[in-house]
This record gives C-alpha cells, sequence and structure tokens, in this order.
C-alpha cells in the first residue's frame, strides 16, 4: 500500500477532493488501519494516501471533505442482490410460507406483470438504499425481463453494478427460451452496456434445475469469449440435489464440474446444500460463492443445518456476501448479513468459526473479488476507485470504542454511514443521497406498488386490525379513567 503520493507533480493541481484526518481501514494486504491520515482523490481513484500537510502541499487549493472522528472504509461488496419487483412489495410476503409457495405463488406472478418503469424505479430503490447503508457495488445476479432498464436505475443512482438478464430454457418456465436464443439476449445485453464507467453486463442464468447443460456450456463459453463474469443460483435448499437425482445427474456441484464449467469468472448465489465433494470442487476450481444468511432465514432454508460455507472459507474457497431479493432479506443492508453470516456459524457450532475481520473482508475485498472487481475496488490503496464509505465515531453506538473489525461487524456501523463516495463522487452527504430526489422516489414507489398489486391480484391482508382515530378513542379508555361500555373488561 502507498501511504505517500508517489511523487509530487512537477505543476501542482488540485484534486477533486481531499478527505481529511480520518482513521482509514484499508482492507489492503496487510489490513493496515492508518489514524489521523488524509485520502486524495483524483479522477474517480484514490492518488495517494498520507498526512493532511503533504497532500496539501502536493494538492493545493483542492476542496477537503473534514472526516474528523471518522472511520473510512472501503465500499461494501453485495454480490447477490435482486433489485427488481421484489422491492415494490417489500416485507409482504407472508414469513409463514414454504419458500416455494413465497416464489411461486407470488414472486413468480409479480415478475410476469412488472413494466420496464417499475423495474427502473424498483432499481433505483434498491440502489438507493444500498447506498445509504454504504454498500458501494451490487452484483444483480438476474433480472427477468429489463435487464436495460435496471442499469438505467441504477446509473440514476450512482453505485457500481454488474447487471443481466437472467436465462433458461426449461419447458413451459415463463421466459424460457432455446439454449441459443438465450445465449444471444446474454451478449446482447453485455455489448449494450460496453464501455459504462459504472454499470456492465455479466452472464446470468437462473440455474437451479432450469438449465440445460448445452446453455450451461454455452454461457461459459460466452463469458470467456466476452471476458466477463457470470453467476447463476444453485441448492439454497435441498431442491436442487434431489432434482438432479431425479433426473439421473450427479449432484448439482459436481454435475456443473462434469461440465467443465466451474472456474474463477462463476459466482454462484447460494450453494448452500453441499457434499464433500462439492466442496472440493469448488475450491479446486476457484469458483466463488456468495452466502445469503439473512434469506435463508426468512425461507427456512436449513442454513444452520445444512451450510458449507465456513468449510469451504477454511478450504481456500472464495467467499462473499449478499442480500438477495425484498421478498426473501427484506433490505440490501450487508452490514446486516455479515453479523448474521458470523452469528449463525458461531452458533451452530462449526469448527474454527470465521472472526470478525474475517467476516468484514467477506464484505468488501473479498466480495470484490468474488464479483471480478478486486483489482478496482473492495479496499483503499493507491490506484483503486475511490469507492469510500466514512462512519460517524461520535455517534451513539461507537461509545466507547471497542477493537476496530469486532464493532464494525458485532456493533451498528450501518447505522452511523455519513458520507459515501462511488467513483469519487459523494452520492450520500451528511445521511442525505445527493442523487435522487427520495421524496418523490417514496411517492411512485407507492403508486407502483399498488398498481402492481392490481395487476397480479394479490391482495395483502394486513395481520393487524387498522382502527380510525375516531373509533379508537370511543372505544378505549380515556387515560385515568374508567373504560367505556363498549370496551367492558379486559379478557
Amino acid at each position: 500500500m502507498t501511504t505517500t503520493p508517489t511523487a509530487t507533480p512537477a505543476d501542482p493541481r488540485p484534486a477533486d477532493l481531499l478527505i481529511v484526518d480520518a482513521e482509514i481501514v484499508t482492507m489492503a494486504p496487510d489490513r493496515a488501519v492508518v489514524p489521523g491520515g488524509t485520502i486524495a482523490v483524483v479522477d474517480g481513484r484514490i492518488a495517494a494516501i498520507g498526512p493532511a500537510a503533504t497532500l496539501r502541499a502536493a494538492y493545493p487549493g483542492s476542496p477537503e471533505l473534514d472526516a474528523t472522528g471518522c472511520v473510512v472504509v472501503p465500499g461494501l461488496v453485495n454480490a447477490h442482490q435482486h433489485t427488481t419487483a421484489d422491492p415494490l412489495v417489500r416485507s409482504s410476503i407472508p414469513d409463514d410460507v414454504p419458500a416455494q409457495q413465497a416464489i411461486f405463488d407470488w414472486i413468480v406472478p409479480l415478475h410476469g406483470a412488472v413494466t420496464g418503469d417499475d423495474d427502473e424505479l424498483s432499481a433505483t430503490l434498491t440502489a438507493v438504499e444500498s447506498l445509504s447503508y454504504g454498500v458501494t457495488t451490487l452484483l444483480e445476479p438476474g433480472t427477468v425481463a429489463h435487464p436495460l432498464r435496471v442499469a438505467a436505475g441504477l446509473r440514476t443512482a450512482g453505485i457500481r453494478a454488474r447487471v443481466g438478464g437472467w436465462g433458461w430454457d426449461a419447458d413451459d418456465a415463463p421466459y424460457a427460451m432455446p439454449a441459443a436464443d438465450t445465449l444471444a439476449v446474454q451478449a446482447d445485453t453485455v455489448a449494450a452496456l460496453a464501455g459504462d464507467p459504472l454499470v456492465t453486463g455479466w452472464i446470468t442464468l437462473v440455474g437451479h434445475d432450469l438449465v440445460s447443460d448445452a446453455l450451461f456450456t454455452g454461457a461459459a463459453e460466452l463469458a470467456d469469449r466476452l471476458d466477463v463474469g457470470m453467476t447463476w443460483h444453485l441448492s439454497p435448499g435441498p431442491e436442487d440435489a434431489a432434482a438432479y437425482a431425479a433426473a439421473g445427474r450427479a449432484r448439482p456441484v459436481r454435475h456443473l464440474a462434469d461440465l467443465g464449467v466451474l472456474s474463477p469468472r462463476l459466482l454462484l448465489g447460494h450453494a448452500v446444500w453441499l457434499d464433500d465433494a462439492e466442496v472440493d470442487a469448488l475450491v479446486g476450481t476457484g469458483t466463488a460463492v456468495a452466502s445469503c444468511p439473512g434469506a435463508y432465514l426468512r425461507l427456512g432454508q436449513g442454513f444452520t443445518r445444512a451450510g458449507r460455507h465456513t468449510a469451504l472459507h477454511r478450504a481456500g474457497g472464495r467467499l462473499a456476501l449478499g442480500c438477495d431479493s425484498h421478498n426473501a432479506g427484506d433490505t440490501p443492508d450487508l452490514w446486516r448479513a455479515a453479523r448474521l453470516f458470523a452469528g449463525l456459524e458461531r452458533d451452530r457450532g462449526v469448527p474454527d468459526p470465521l472472526r470478525a475481520d474475517e467476516v468484514f473482508a467477506l464484505a468488501t475485498v473479498d466480495g470484490a473479488a468474488a464479483v471480478g472487481l478486486g483489482a478496482l475496488t473492495g479496499s483503499i490503496e493507491v490506484g483503486k476507485a475511490a469507492d469510500l464509505v466514512l462512519l460517524d465515531t461520535r455517534t451513539i453506538p461507537w461509545i466507547p470504542r471497542g477493537d476496530l473489525p469486532t464493532q464494525l461487524v458485532w456493533g451498528a456501523a450501518g447505522h452511523t454511514v455519513r458520507d459515501v463516495l462511488v467513483d469519487g463522487r459523494l452520492v450520500v452527504r451528511d445521511r442525505r443521497i445527493t442523487t435522487v430526489d427520495v421524496d418523490a422516489l417514496r411517492e411512485e414507489a407507492a403508486q407502483r406498488r399498488a398498481a402492481l398489486l392490481r395487476r397480479v391480484g394479490i391482495d395483502i391482508p394486513p395481520r393487524w386490525p387498522s382502527v380510525p382515530a375516531t373509533e379508537f378513542s370511543a372505544r378505549r379508555s380515556v387515560p385515568g379513567g374508567a373504560p367505556t361500555p363498549r370496551e367492558g373488561k379486559a379478557p
């Protein structure tokens, strides 16, 4: 890590921004923390890290962001975050229905009814919420019908993202197409987003048992040819292994290994229900996994019974964190995902559970590597993108200061995000989104939610009754008085 300017410019010019007097958590290979440090940002990149006086001399007249009392961490990386349809019905799917019912009775019909306008707004909403938590990069592991509108929504918010349209070729599945047509659509999406500085395309298949061998192998060949990453879903619960067995295939990961499609270019969403041979296959091929603990708990998929993610990591496998979708994780809060992952793995008694410092790496530098962006983001180093999060340690959750990685993972650090930069641009300033009119977003989201539910014909009955204030006051006691006749005795 370079901590001072590599050279003083012969003709000194201002930096775009100096972030002055921070405690910098670099997440560089040596995991150095730099107290009282200053970061120079030039053209969206970290140009230098060092003392304020040195950087002011090297970049005279630069605008400054006072970071006194702040911890600066790399922007978090959400390696598995759906952005379409689900955010418009967040926290609405009952939490007492099985995972398959939640998916096929709710999510599939909703995705079948969304418009391009819905998807763009939904993506903007997800990105804005993510940024407010300090998530500066997300991987959209498959939107259904409008990937370019999704990319536009993410771009509006100013987040770094990788996007693809879901592809599958199973018979009689919604939006299914023959393998060749599916691959053509994937290639078109990547081409349409080529050259965008923030939001570019990936090859995204739905996975599970909905993809033919020809499509799996074709996708891997296409990703190699286009030099992009790819992601699909596999084994979040026991259903995939059962479906593969019924079709006469080996277990899912071993089947993909036999096809030759596992590689460092591939990020598998979930991969919870694995056997030893499947773990070995992932480690041996450098295939990464995105773990979404909040979603597994919400859908009751058995993470605490079957998860092998710590074993994968300890064996040298590549692991990242994600929040999945608003129908499962309810919020793209990666701080919560990190804490859940750490706690669940400790509680179920896995040997050698990951420490807080290791879990924070999953949310930053390891996550960036898993989504193919390790050379660009995930740590605070000279030459990397200025994807930075300022945490205000003068807030109550930081009183008193403890061990830094422990406080980041187990404390309430996500509630103390003050400022966020993506590619050097301030997208959150003093806890306010700078890129989007949040009030207008709130109003449009409410309207689109109601219209979407009407189109699908879903009525969400409230668990708690809504009682108008006039009726409520007539039914309840006056403070200090006797119950009204309508209320009667308490049971």
